[in-house]
């Protein structure tokens, strides 16, 4: 019953939505002409009317927004819904100014998207509203049994117990004691493993989870075949806890799981080359607009003050912890120490320029050189130098895990708080920490959230930037 009302729901969501996506393109053709009538052409509206519902289709397919829409919780729909608009506006944004066969002008464009956000975030609200009172009414809980009283499946027991949308409806456990129907801890436990399959089939359970320890595989198997020969389906909750210890990604090699301590979007083909072309269009386009006519005028500035070159060029720990040249604007007076110590704050080596660059941000521009090359990104794990990696990595468990990424110009470490001088090696695994939460929930979004994040800080200015 679940998956016939989530499919019910799931095409009534994507119905009003495009009703509400193309009313609100006339609410705004109305306001800006002045008129009720709409003339439709092929050769301009009707185009416009099957690129602006084609974006939509994408953007919100994309951003997983009708995934779920009975049993997912509120916040992350609203999630998905802030993230479907964000695409669809930027993509409508980048079509109205790059492509020539769009007719409508800017207000048209700006008066329909306001009032699409407004009419979308106020159905889906009304929609929560509606559906939290007769969520679990109109769930069918399948009922289940767990075999294994240990931590397994315990754990598995409070799981479904907490997570009720999965709709799962533990009856009780057998395990190798058995203790007829009585209640052992709060946990009611049925009898035996060997009573398993006789009780299940007098009650038409039609789902078994065996959360048995591994070395007990003798009547795992046997629980396996009876299963098969009776028609319930068998679910084995492996036990990886003492080698993991929180989620991990499970991957079938043939046969064979295969279990990844932690998620990483970018090992996909298709996100390396998503972001790679990212990188690629916005350096070109920093370096034609920006460091085209900047680097002559900082360079004479940097080289007026102080003798030496107008760039820094420093070996740093790259991705796979391959050594790159990093460059950056001379910050300092050219001394022995740029390759070994840190800059710290009121640091006598930091020039007059080179302290208004570095409090700006000036100073990494040249960066996006690197970015072009390949060897950094607009963002990612910030790049250290050789000796900090050598010594960090020797004393903080993880921090060659940030390696898997290439490097940024700046990151989610940077635009939380956690930029500058680390003082202590807590500040380092705090950063460290920063940096293995982007490598695991990375995607372009998050990269858009971080440059924005970026500029912002720099235009309010950071205590931690000296």
């Amino acid at each position: 019953m679940t998956n016939r009302y989530s499919s019910y729901l799931k095409g009534l969501n994507i119905i009003i939505d495009f009703i509400l996506l193309n009313l609100s393109f006339y609410v705004g053709y109305v306001i800006t002409n002045d008129s009720w009538y709409w003339e439709i052409t092929p050769g301009h509206n009707l185009t416009h009317i099957i690129l602006m519902n084609l974006v939509w289709y994408l953007s919100s397919h994309s951003c997983h927004l009708y995934t779920d829409v009975f049993t997912r919780e509120a916040v992350p729909i609203f999630k998905s819904v802030l993230r479907s608009l964000f695409v669809y506006g930027l993509i409508m944004a980048f079509l109205q100014n790059n492509v020539l066969f769009l007719p409508y002008n800017y207000k048209t464009l700006v008066l329909s998207f306001a009032f699409f956000d407004f009419s979308l975030i106020g159905w889906k609200l009304i929609f929560l509203l509606q559906r939290r009172p007769h969520k679990n009414s109109l769930t069918q809980f399948r009922p289940v049994v767990i075999v294994g009283t240990g931590r397994n499946g315990l754990d598995l027991y409070h799981y479904l117990n907490n997570n009720t949308y999965l709709g799962y409806k533990v009856l009780g456990f057998f395990n190798h004691e058995g203790d007829g129907s009585r209640i052992k801890n709060n946990i009611n436990v049925i009898g035996k493993v060997d009573e398993c399959i006789e009780f299940v089939r007098r009650q038409n359970i039609d789902e078994i989870f065996c959360a048995l320890p591994d070395e007990d595989f003798h009547h795992i198997n046997k629980l396996m075949r009876d299963a098969d020969r009776y028609l319930i389906r068998f679910k084995l909750v492996p036990d990886f806890k003492d080698h993991f210890k929180k989620n991990v990604m499970v991957q079938l090699y043939g046969h064979l799981p295969v279990l990844s301590p932690r998620m990483e979007p970018l090992e996909s083909k298709g996100h390396q080359i998503l972001k790679r072309g990212f990188d690629i269009i916005f350096s070109l386009f920093v370096i034609v607009f920006i460091l085209s006519w900047i680097i002559p005028i900082l360079g004479l500035f940097i080289k007026l003050e102080s003798q030496g070159p107008v760039f820094f060029r420093q070996i740093r720990s790259g991705k796979n912890n391959k050594p790159f040249y990093c460059l950056k604007f001379r910050s300092m007076t050219v001394n022995k120490r740029a390759n070994s110590l840190q800059a710290t704050k009121n640091d006598r080596r930091i020039t007059k320029i080179g302290k208004y660059l570095r409090k700006t941000s000036l100073d990494e521009l040249p960066q996006f050189i690197n970015v072009l090359m390949g060897n950094m990104s607009v963002v990612g794990p910030r790049p250290h130098m050789i000796k900090h990696t050598k010594e960090y990595s020797a004393i903080i468990d993880r921090f060659m895990i940030r390696h898997f990424l290439t490097p940024g110009i700046t990151g989610w470490a940077q635009v939380t708080g956690l930029r500058g001088e680390t003082k202590t090696h807590k500040d380092m695994e705090k950063r460290v920490e920063a940096d293995i939460w982007y490598l695991e929930n990375w995607s372009l979004l998050l990269d858009c959230k971080i440059i924005f994040m970026t500029v912002y800080n720099v235009f309010r200015g950071d205590k931690k930037a000296f």
